[in-house]
This record gives structure tokens, sequence and C-alpha cells, in this order.
């Protein structure tokens, strides 16, 4: 648009890019107005070709050759990766080499770049503006949590300054009593002393008085008191208390006014935000209009006295249970027990998981444990503190999700452990309300867009967050009519990034796309199905709680 111009669009010469344009050099592929179409012309070391711009023929725009400036690069050398001239083909430098149609070449370049494009707009930008976004909001809350801390410590420093003025006024009024009593006795003595000496002083002027008058009399009567005197009158002898002072020992001083450990500053790996092409690369599988049970396990769990809690597979004809005994059971599809082990408490095992190296991992609530069988070794990995771990996974960079509740039952969360390491705690959400309820049944699964997916059964609902915790959504039910309300318990995922959930009262299973949509049901005369699971060629496994079986599900 020109700059003076707002109601019309005008094509300015590319030359002055003032003038409106008239002509055009086919030889150049440039558009010239009248004046600039004779100075281009006047050039006379190539055959310019000027044409009136509407009778131009629209022809590609060939770079230029490099070598041979006078010639245009049509075809692309694929061996030597540049566009070359005709006059480079036949010089013989690109003997024997792929030869490709410069357009051709351009056209496939060209839709890589649109792809590019796409993806840094779309996937790319929108998660660096996510993480911009989350820095600015730690940093506006800065002011906030660090004010909490400042508070806290003139909290305790006034609480630390109360007690030692109380403990220095009591020190003080001890010592004001001491002197007190130290005077009152000082006192009593110096009346003690001055009432002799003021019998002494009558005793000396009567004796003069005798001297004085030379009274036989009085001299023949008198009788000596000099030995009642002889013995001084007691004199008291108070010491001044001494005050000791302890060394103040600052480390005791630090410990009691209380701890602030060191800032502690991780930089975490960055998220790998997976290609368009890889996020697609799983083959595409539809979902099956009927599903089908391939495979019925009979875990040896009684019907009527045990109860089938948990199911995880260790490879496609091998499968992993637990129930409400202290054995977990390894199986085959045709019901033969190959392995068991029995818990560390002599408990039941609240879940149980298989990591990517095969090994069996195991939640005790009773002991509030998380446990690894390693070559049917138990080893305790993670021991709980003011918290009852409930379910666990195995994610894909071989970390430990596990979902656990406070001992006092009013809080839950989902922690993230490497080894024994806690690696991330997801309690809340932005607004700092929690995100699970605060008791029930929390079956997890990690999607494979590393989303993390918890069955929060309390709260009847699925809830999804991302890998750094953020929610996402949350799935509470379809809206077709239901016996009863949603009641999710186990969740698992699949390759296509499916999140599929135990609805347990209603007997059957919810299939939802990675964002939360509703896609089908799947039922295969389930009876309250609980624990989930998909082998690595997404067959479903299906632990019901009433019939203590295992059903293997073929449903894409």
């Amino acid at each position: 648009m020109h700059p003076r111009r707002s109601a019309q669009e005008v094509l300015l010469c590319d030359l002055c890019e003032t003038i409106p344009l008239q002509s055009h050099c086919e030889l150049c592929n440039i558009n010239l107005c009248v004046n600039c179409a004779v100075k281009h012309l006047s050039d006379s070391s190539k055959r310019h070709n000027v044409v009136p711009f509407l009778q131009r023929k629209v022809t590609p725009n060939y770079p230029k050759c490099p070598k041979h400036p006078e010639k245009h690069c049509e075809l692309h050398c694929e061996e030597c990766n540049i566009p070359v001239c005709s006059t480079c083909v036949s010089s013989g430098k690109h003997k024997g080499h792929d030869m490709s149609d410069i357009l051709e070449k351009l056209s496939a370049k060209t839709e890589s770049l649109q792809k590019d494009l796409k993806e840094l707009e779309t996937r790319i930008y929108p998660r660096y503006e996510e993480m911009a976004s989350d820095v600015q909001t730690e940093k506006a809350e800065l002011e906030t949590k660090y004010g909490k801390l400042i508070t806290i410590a003139d909290q305790q420093g006034e609480i630390l300054h109360r007690e030692i003025t109380a403990i220095v006024n009591r020190r003080k009024s001890a010592i004001a009593e001491m002197k007190t009593k130290h005077l009152d006795a000082l006192n009593k003595n110096t009346e003690e002393i001055t009432q002799k000496m003021a019998e002494l002083k009558q005793i000396m002027s009567d004796l003069k008085s005798i001297l004085k008058l030379n009274d036989v009399s009085l001299t023949s009567t008198y009788k000596s008191r000099n030995s009642e005197f002889r013995t001084l009158p007691p004199k008291v002898r108070v010491t001044v208390p001494s005050f000791s002072p302890q060394k103040i020992n600052k480390d005791q001083l630090n410990e009691m006014f209380g701890s602030l450990p060191p800032l502690s500053i991780n930089t975490e790996h960055g998220d790998t935000i997976k290609s368009a092409e890889a996020v697609s690369s799983p083959p595409v599988k539809p979902l099956l209009d009927e599903p089908r049970v391939t495979a019925t396990i009979d875990t040896g769990y009684s019907e009527f006295l045990d109860r089938l809690f948990s199911v995880s597979c260790l490879s496609e004809d091998q499968v992993w249970t637990c129930g409400n005994k202290k054995t977990m059971k390894l199986l085959n599809l045709q019901s033969k027990l190959l392995t068991s082990i029995k818990t560390k408490s002599g408990r039941e095992p609240k879940d149980i998981a298989v990591t990517r190296d095969g090994d069996l991992v195991y939640t005790d609530s009773s002991n509030n444990t998380v446990n690894l069988i390693k070559n049917k070794q138990i080893q305790t990995v993670i021991t709980l503190q003011g918290w009852r771990p409930g379910y666990v996974c195995c994610t894909a960079g071989n970390d430990l999700l596990v979902t656990m509740i406070s001992d006092d039952e009013e809080q839950s969360k989902v922690v993230r452990y490497s080894g024994s390491t806690e690696k991330q705690s997801i309690q809340f959400d932005d607004q700092g309300r929690p995100l699970y309820s605060s008791g029930g049944y929390k079956y997890l699964s990690e999607n494979k867009n590393l989303d993390i997916c918890v069955a929060d059964c309390e709260a009847r609902a699925v809830v999804v967050v991302n890998q750094s915790g953020k929610l996402r959504f949350r799935y509470t039910g379809h809206p077709s009519n239901t016996e009863q309300s949603f009641n999710p318990r186990g969740i698992t995922t699949d390759s296509q990034s499916h999140i599929l959930t135990a609805d347990y009262r209603n007997h059957r299973i919810h299939i939802l796309d990675q964002d939360g949509q509703f896609l089908c049901y799947i039922h295969c005369d389930l009876e309250r199905p609980l624990g989930l699971c998909v082998d690595i060629r997404d067959n479903l496994f299906v632990a019901e709680w009433h019939t203590a079986k295992v059903k293997k599900i073929q449903y894409l």
C-alpha cells in the first residue's frame, strides 16, 4: 500500500520505489517505471527484454548462476546440493550427478519451510509463551512469598526478644532483691555496733567523772566491764553474688531461631517438544466398532472371598496381578501361575506397576513404602513421613509417579521420583486450589504426550495435567444417561494417546482422546472393572473386582 494512498493498492517501480510501474524486464524479472525503463535499457552489457507490465510473461524467478552471471539456474544438483545452470552442466563438472528441476526443488523446500513455520507458530512458540508466562507469574508471586518469610522471621525475632527481655527482667529483679537483703543485714549490724559504741561512751564518761571526783566510795564500788567489750560484736559479711553470663553459641542460637535452608536453584532439562511428524509417527489405529475379548485369565482369587485390585503388563502374554491378599501373582494368558511374591510387610499391596526394565514395583500403605522387586528380592526405595502411598505408574523416562494422601486425610498429591529422590510434587493449580480430592482412590498413568492422568474416584473426574503439573482439563463423564454417576477407577493410555478409564459402577471403559474428548465406550460384559493396563500392541487388560478375572480386550 502506498504510504500516501489508502483507497487502493499501487504497484511501484522496483528501482526508484516512488513512481508507479509501467514496464517489466523479463530478463532481470523486475518492474520499472518509464524513467527507470530508459535507464535500464541503457545497460548494454545484457540483452534486456522490457515489455509493458500487463504483457509480461509469468516466468519463474530463477536464481542467477554465481559462476555464469548471464545465466539463470534452472536445475539443482542433488549431489552437490547447489543450483546450476545449463553451462555448469555442459562443463562436465557435474557429470554423472543427479539433477532435478529447480522449481520442483523450490516447491519441496517451500513445503518444508511452511511446515517449519506452522510448527513454530502452533506448537513451539506457544510453549515458549507459556513458559515465559509461568516465569512472570512466579516473579509476581516472589514479593508475597518472600514477604511471608520476612514476617515469620520478624515474628520469631519478637518472640525471642520478649523471652530475652523477660529473662533480663527476672535477673534484674533477683539482683534488686539480693541488694535489699544485703543492705538490711548491714543496717542491722550497724545498729548493733552503734548501740555498743553508745554504751562504751557512757562508761568512758563515768570513769572520767570518778577519777575527777576522787571519791573513795565510787572508786571502791566500781566494777570493770572491759572484758565484756573486749569481744567485739559479730560483723556481718555478705558476699555480693557474681553474674556468670554464658557464652552465646551462635550455632545453637541460629538453630533455636529456626532453620532456613539455602536457596535451591535447579535448572531442569527443558522439555523436548515432539515434532508434528514424531507425534503422528505411531501408525494410526482406528477404534473397532465392536471391541472383543480375546482371552480371560482366572487369577486364582476367590470370587466370593478375595478381590482383584490391579493388573500390570509384563509382556503381551504375561501380567502381574494383586488383590486383597499379601501375594502378588504373575500369570500367563492360560491362567498358569508363573511366579508369586509376598509383600515385605505381610500386608496387601495397594497397587503395582512394571518398570521399563521389567521389574515390579508395589506400594504398601501399611508401612508407607514404595518397593522394588528385582530378581525376587524386595528393596524399599521410598519411605514416606506424614503421607501414605496410593497408586503408582512408571513413566517413559523411567521415573515413578505416586499418588499419596496425608495422614490426616486432608490433602492429596502426585509425586515424581527418580529412584528414591523426589523430583516433582503436583498438588495445586495456578490459583492455589487443590487439583485432587482429599481422599478416595486415585489411579494414574502417563500419556504419550507426557500428560499425567489421574482417575480421582471421590471427585468423580479424570484430572489431567501437563508434564510441568499445570492443569489441562477435567473429564467428568459423558452426558449420556447412566445407571449411576461417573465412577472412575483404573486408568491407562495407549500408543494413540487415548486415555482409557474404568467406570466401576457402570461396568464399562471410557475412551477419550488426549484433549479429554469422549470417543466411545467399551462394554464387553464387564463386571466392576477396576485396574487397567495396555501392552505394547495396544491390547487392553481389565481387572474385574467382582469376578477376580482379567480380560484381554482388542479395541483398536
